[in-house]
């Protein structure tokens, strides 16, 4: 039996059908933005990307949370 996918990481099936791309390839954008507060990296998404606000805020949220060199 496997656990339902909980957080952030739930909205990447949803993410990767709206917008077309793989999440790592989102990741990738967000690692390499000069950005890092977490607010100012959804506003990126949102207006640069055209992402809406829950899925740019999982995306960071996630991605902020790795240990750092991933």
């Amino acid at each position: 039996m496997t656990d339902a996918v909980k957080g952030p990481a739930s909205y990447f099936p949803s993410i990767e059908k709206k917008y077309g791309r793989p999440i790592s390839e989102w990741k990738d954008l967000i690692r390499s933005s000069p950005l890092t507060k977490h607010m100012e990296l959804v506003s990126w998404l949102k207006t640069e990307h055209g992402l809406g606000h829950g899925h740019a805020n999982a995306l960071v949220a996630h991605t902020l949370a790795e240990p750092s060199g991933q």
